[in-house]
């Protein structure tokens, strides 16, 4: 059963993500960098797409907390399940991928991922609240709750079809509008594209197990019985 700190504490993180939700969707965008914005909107940033997933996730944590303190409730299974699924999925590789990938590239070349245009509409703490605490966050969540993991092989599969999902997205978006998502990637050549591709799945991957092991090494089986029961 979720403690009363737990559920404060889901329904604090999702109205912050909330509140970034809205700050992005009404950023004025009268001096926006060239190629910034225009076609796919800010749907085409994987950092935008983790922000409303968090909302998302933390929405499902706040209502299973709400579910579990309530005796007798046959839903709550099901919304615990989803809310571990989509966790372990997306929600915590998401957000460190997010972190890890933002961060090597800015500080290789920052005009590759984030141009100086963007400082003009996007506030530094802004910046930090999409692209570094998200990370923390995701570990805290962790901390604090038990998550059960699916099978191995099921969660790298879902999480591999997720990817190609926004791969798939990034490349629509350069035949249809004849520029990428991410500077850079003009940069690479074909084959350099594929390994690039193939490198961000293994780390996503490796983010993947990572969570899985660390999830299990702070609760384990036995303890996740007992925090949820």
């Amino acid at each position: 059963m979720a403690t009363a700190a737990v559920t404060l504490y889901h329904c604090s993180v999702f109205i912050w993500y909330v509140f970034l939700t809205y700050l992005f969707f009404t950023i004025s965008t009268k001096d926006q960098p060239d190629g910034v914005f225009l076609y796919g909107g800010l749907w085409k940033y994987l950092t935008i797409l983790n922000v409303v997933l968090q909302t998302g996730f933390y929405a499902i944590c706040f209502v299973a907390d709400l579910l579990m303190s309530v005796p007798g409730v046959k839903l709550v299974n099901y919304i615990v399940s989803c809310r571990d699924l989509v966790f372990s999925v997306l929600a915590f590789p998401a957000s460190t991928f997010v972190f890890l990938a933002f961060w090597a590239l800015y500080s290789y070349d920052r005009q590759l991922v984030y141009p100086d245009g963007l400082d003009k509409i996007i506030p530094l703490w802004l910046n930090h609240a999409v692209h570094t605490a998200v990370f923390p966050l995701a570990v805290l969540e962790m901390v604090t709750s038990p998550h059960r993991y699916p099978p191995k092989k099921k969660g790298l599969l879902l999480l591999g079809l997720c990817s190609v999902c926004y791969l798939s997205w990034v490349l629509w978006i350069y035949f249809a509008d004849g520029k990428w998502v991410y500077p850079f990637l003009g940069l690479l050549s074909p084959f350099e594209f594929i390994m690039f591709s193939f490198s961000s799945n293994v780390l996503a991957g490796s983010v993947y197990i990572a969570g899985e092991a660390f999830n299990h090494l702070l609760w384990g089986e036995r303890e996740y019985k007992k925090r949820t029961n």
